[in-house]
């Protein structure tokens, strides 16, 4: 196991610690006075993706920190610094990796996986895009394999460190979007308000149990019409909007924000973006 060592017999049999979920927490020096700040990323992704863009530029998570927030930052179950477990022995099924082209069209950077070309010369972004084209290797770096039937773990965890620091806010990206707005619907108390990122679905809510009532804004980005799947997805969010009071729709060209890709903490107006959300919250 390393180069000179001696030989090592492993036994795969026995005891293993699987679906724990990592924190990292950033506590200010002069806090806002608000309840913790907890950032959940995407599928695919890890707590990197609130750190800093792939092209240099500082991150929402010190942009919070500096507004005063005590942050927490997650990699979720089998995702980054928590680990995975063995497979097939402990999870049956292998994870998903994202190709480049894949990646470069569903978070709508260009037209569709056909606008991508391992040149970056031959590529074909958005002509009014905000993530910086020349930063897509630094976005491929990060992306991490994925698996699709550990979203019970993972809201597990997510539940967890709810008890433990909430009651909190939290800002979910894309897939935790909506282990944000099944949380907030089944742990009302603990979730104080929630912004989705443009959130990959909406989950299906038992509205006999209890109503959706946590203040909830959700962030939409642009360049969705020419996109197979993004326009079914802007309607269902839509018509959960729609249906819950409790509920604000920040279209970000309808504010005067246009180019926006799916990647909105990346995006070259990120910051301008995490101003708005941060007055949100000051808002509510």
């Amino acid at each position: 196991m390393a180069e000179g060592g001696q030989p090592v017999r492993l036994d795969p049999n026995g005891d293993y610690v699987v679906e724990q979920m990592y924190v990292q927490y950033f506590l200010p020096e002069v806090p806002n006075g608000h309840p913790p700040l907890l950032f959940w990323h995407g599928g695919g992704m890890t707590g990197k993706a609130w750190e800093t863009t792939p092209d240099g530029r500082e991150g929402w998570l010190n942009f919070f920190i500096r507004r005063g927030w005590d942050c927490y930052l997650c990699d979720a179950v089998e995702r980054g610094r928590s680990g995975q477990a063995p497979v097939p022995e402990v999870w049956p099924e292998p994870p998903l990796s994202q190709t480049a082209a894949d990646i470069w069209g569903r978070f709508r950077l260009g037209p569709g996986p056909s606008s991508y070309h391992p040149d970056p010369e031959q590529r074909h972004p958005y002509a009014n895009g905000q993530f910086p084209p020349e930063a897509f290797e630094g976005l491929q770096r990060q992306m991490v394999p994925r698996w699709t039937h550990t979203d019970t773990a993972i809201l597990t965890a997510h539940a967890e460190l709810l008890d433990r620091v909430g009651p909190a806010c939290v800002i979910a990206h894309s897939q935790a979007g909506v282990f944000g707005l099944r949380l907030a619907h089944a742990l009302p108390g603990r979730i104080r308000a929630l912004v989705g990122l443009e959130p990959a679905s909406v989950p299906l809510l038992d509205e006999t149990e209890r109503r959706y009532d946590t203040p909830t804004l959700i962030v939409m980005g642009d360049n969705m019409a020419q996109d197979a799947r993004w326009p079914h997805m802007r309607q269902r969010l839509w018509d959960f909007h729609v249906e819950h009071p409790s509920t604000q729709w920040m279209s970000l060209p309808d504010i005067g924000q246009h180019g926006n890709s799916h990647m909105l903490m990346m995006d070259a107006n990120s910051l301008l973006i995490a101003a708005h959300v941060d007055a949100w919250f000051n808002r509510v």
